[in-house]
């Protein structure tokens, strides 16, 4: 089935604000000691500069498929990237932290529809049979976006200042609204049901209560600190509030039919590890190459960034083999992310810019591979009407997988410092004179310079013992997934 030269603006558009989106998210995070300085701020005060931003846009995305069907798809995504590039524009003007966190929420509650309103866009324009190809192409945006943005936040912080950072997504967010403008039309509008306002104030107090836990679990010290309790009492029972109401209301936010799929059902689960793969290396290598290997910031951004030419070299044979077998494509992208995984708990203190290049496009490709066979194999049997707040579902999980999973890693990463420190600094004693005698040989016999390097070395060693610890997690996880990829049912009906 040919694609027409429309549908060819509609794909062209969704991605064009799917990298919009994806980039101007991730491109703060390697500003943030700029900011810190600029706005005389602490570390943890700065933190919330990201976490303000993700709790906004996990409250605002269930929100999609009511706003969809009042409003409709032109200008929904019209206002969406309208008031999501003039809330850039407002971050880069601010003089204080208390402007800046404003802003930032404001600009995470008009982005939060942008992605699953592209997903949905793309599924409802194509028939089930483009699904492959359709997806791989929007999978571009949707995944190099976000690559992209540390890259090109850490190059215009250098060069400029932290304020181009936003500043220049002007340009881009007008390019997005021109393109919205002319592919879409006002598609669902007139249909919206009634607002469930109760389920939303549920759904939408557990799911901030939820990310603020993941988000700042680690830093409180988790169940020790009374924030991380109420946090966590809070999302139990408001989210079993909801799952309540849910099954009592008589016009829910969710229609009920939307969990009754089976292959929606598992694509969400599988979408909750995807969440969780996808931003954890970009969390553990930008310290690990600073600290304990000494790189730039803008040596750091290219290597991370490198998991893009694995995304780009998996969309020459992803959609081609989502085609021929789904499932088995799915299954082989997860190991091919479990085989990035197992690479990087390899490393050592040894270890080269060349090692972290190539297990990040590995990871990338493996990455890519799955993406797509995901997405198709998810909404294959699902109703049109449903794919609105299907997506919108799709997004919030796999967000919420992106905080869990980068929480559980730090823990892990924790708890593994603090256990290797202790074990390797038991094992120097004044028995072991012969594993110090470089360090007396090199320093004299200052015994306070050497019991202080040695304290410093240690500290490197166990910081790298932690490193390899989180990256075994990306190992297991993806590998104890892949055989979900076998559960869905494929409807050749609907792919013909």
């Amino acid at each position: 089935m040919a694609i027409t030269g429309r549908q060819w603006l509609i794909l062209l558009s969704v991605q064009f604000t799917t990298v919009l989106f994806g980039l101007t998210a991730t491109s703060v995070t390697v500003i943030l000691p700029q900011l810190k300085g600029a706005l005389s701020a602490t570390q943890d005060q700065i933190s919330w500069v990201l976490t303000f931003n993700l709790v906004a846009t996990a409250v605002a995305t269930p929100l999609t498929g009511w706003l969809a069907a009042k409003l409709g798809w032109r200008t929904l995504m019209i206002c969406s990237v309208a008031g999501f590039t003039a809330a850039s524009m407002a971050c880069g003007l601010v003089d204080s932290l208390e402007w800046l966190l404003v802003f930032r929420v404001v600009q995470g509650a008009f982005g939060a529809p942008i992605f699953p309103m592209g997903q949905t866009i793309v599924l409802s324009s194509f028939h089930r049979s483009q699904y492959p190809f359709i997806m791989m192409m929007w999978g571009v945006g949707g995944v190099m976006g976000p690559i992209l943005g540390p890259t090109f936040g850490g190059m215009v912080a250098e060069l400029m200042s932290w304020r181009w950072t936003f500043f220049l997504i002007l340009p881009l967010g007008i390019m997005a609204g021109i393109t919205a403008f002319a592919a879409l039309n006002d598609e669902e509008k007139g249909r919206a049901r009634s607002f469930d306002y109760t389920g939303f104030i549920f759904i939408a107090i557990a799911i901030a209560a939820a990310q603020l836990l993941f988000d700042r679990g680690q830093r409180n010290d988790w169940f020790d600190s009374p924030e991380t309790a109420i946090e966590c009492g809070l999302a139990v029972v408001f989210f079993t509030m909801f799952a309540i109401h849910m099954a009592t209301a008589r016009a829910p936010l969710f229609e009920a039919a939307t969990f009754r799929d089976r292959n929606f059902a598992i694509g969400t689960a599988i979408a909750l590890i995807m969440g969780m793969l996808q931003y954890t290396p970009m969390v553990l290598f930008p310290p690990l190459l600073q600290e304990l290997q000494g790189y730039p910031d803008t040596m750091i951004g290219y290597l991370v960034a490198a998991r893009g030419l694995g995304n780009f070299a998996s969309f020459f044979v992803v959609a081609q083999l989502t085609k021929f077998n789904p499932k088995l494509c799915l299954f082989l992208g997860l190991s091919v992310q479990a085989g990035a995984g197992m690479m990087m708990g390899s490393f050592d203190m040894m270890l080269t810019a060349s090692d972290v290049m190539w297990s990040n496009i590995l990871h990338g490709f493996g990455f890519g591979l799955s993406y797509t066979p995901m997405a198709v194999l998810a909404f294959s049997t699902m109703p049109v009407r449903l794919l609105t707040q299907g997506n919108a579902l799709f997004a919030l999980i796999r967000m919420l997988g992106s905080s869990m999973f980068v929480s559980m890693t730090l823990v892990v990463f924790a708890h593994s410092v603090a256990e290797a420190n202790v074990n390797l600094a038991s094992s120097i004693t004044v028995f072991t004179r012969d594993l110090i005698a470089p360090w007396i040989a090199a320093v004299g016999h200052l015994e306070g310079q050497v019991n202080a390097r040695l304290a410093a070395e240690i500290q490197r060693q166990a910081s790298m013992i932690g490193y390899i610890n989180a990256f075994h997690l990306m190992t297991i996880v993806p590998l104890l997934t892949a055989p979900l990829a076998f559960l869905f049912v494929t409807n050749r009906a609907a792919e013909r």
